[in-house]
């Protein structure tokens, strides 16, 4: 069964379609690259799939459950969770403490009894999390003076301290200087390394997407002109005429 399963879905400002009759299935442990020149849809997609955007017409499942109706808080806890193209931390905060806050959020309330458990539990996981992201050594300095990079890798963080199954990725590599991008990537090509998590993620480096997605999905003009391993679509001739061919 797919985590998520976009079928047919169309989505309109008027009588202009921005996704256009579109069928993408992302399966469990798989990353997927959504790529495809400025104006293609791809945001729109992902607005569509995280539930910002209510399609025209078609469906959207979440491990086999339509969730075309629902709320974006209720795809998140679901299982959904998503990155945007704009950094979002408090800057006034540790890392630790950032990571923490969201942490908390995700398990909710408890009793003064089980307060200090409950914190214990807490440090716990933020560490787990910080030493996937390969953000330990900062775990004290305050989130506002990390480099762009690093701030990045802070928002995976607070995405994983929601425990999400399905990630959707907004151009993470945008704004990141060239010297940060393989630490980035090393944490981003890891998100999926226990097979537990699938990815869908946008972005236009053509070297990150070749490197770390199973298969690549390319939309043109809000349609999904192919989807395949990225030898298959770098090969493709339709791909590169609408949108390789000017890097290639």
């Amino acid at each position: 069964m797919a985590t998520v399963a976009v079928d047919g879905v169309t989505w309109r400002i008027g009588a202009v379609p921005i996704v256009d009759d579109v069928t993408l299935h992302l399966e469990p442990g798989e990353f997927m690259a959504l790529i495809g020149p400025n104006g293609a849809g791809k945001t729109s997609l992902f607005n569509l799939i995280s539930g910002l955007r209510r399609p025209t017409s078609g469906r959207i499942l979440l491990n086999g459950d339509d969730v075309t109706g629902l709320a974006p808080h209720r795809r998140a806890r679901l299982g959904l969770g998503r990155t945007f193209q704009t950094s979002a931390v408090f800057g006034s905060l540790t890392v630790a403490e950032n990571v923490a806050l969201a942490v908390q959020a995700r398990r909710g309330g408890a009793t003064l009894a089980w307060r200090r458990r409950r914190d214990r539990d807490i440090a716990v996981r933020v560490s787990e999390i910080l030493t996937e992201v390969r953000l330990t050594e900062r775990a004290g300095g305050l989130a506002g003076s990390l480099a762009h990079g690093e701030k990045r890798k802070l928002e995976i963080a607070l995405l994983l301290a929601v425990e999400p199954r399905v990630l959707l990725l907004d151009e993470p590599m945008a704004g990141v200087s060239a010297e940060e991008v393989p630490a980035l990537v090393s944490v981003i090509r890891g998100l999926t390394a226990d097979g537990g998590r699938s990815v869908l993620m946008v972005e236009h480096h053509m070297d990150v997407v070749l490197d770390v997605a199973d298969r690549v999905a390319v939309l043109h003009h809000g349609a999904l002109l192919a989807c395949d391993a990225p030898d298959a679509v770098m090969a493709d001739a339709f791909v590169q005429e609408a949108y390789l061919g000017e890097q290639l």
